[in-house]
């Protein structure tokens, strides 16, 4: 687990502690900066797990071209083709 996952999980359980003290105290800037504090976890969660999804899609790639190398040039070939197909000469 990525760091930032746990870290954007403690900013937003935090954000909502404090919105929810602002709502009993009925501060709203306090409400305000909770919510703020509860993006800004989700937003830092998201992070880590798009992270991690990277780090297991290379794990991936990788170990194809190890296990299969062979299929691993076919599709970087058949990837170069249709790039090539699509570009327009100006």
């Amino acid at each position: 687990m990525d760091e930032h996952r746990v870290t954007g999980t403690a900013k937003n359980l935090g954000g909502k502690i404090e919105e929810g003290f602002g709502r009993i105290a009925g501060d709203v800037k306090s409400q305000v900066q909770g919510q703020a504090k509860q993006l800004q976890g989700t937003a830092e969660d998201l992070y880590g797990q798009a992270k991690d999804a990277a780090g297991d899609f290379t794990d991936i790639v990788r170990n194809t071209i190890e296990t299969r190398p062979y299929t691993a040039v076919a599709i970087a070939v058949g990837l170069g083709w249709l790039l090539g197909r699509t570009h327009k000469p100006l």
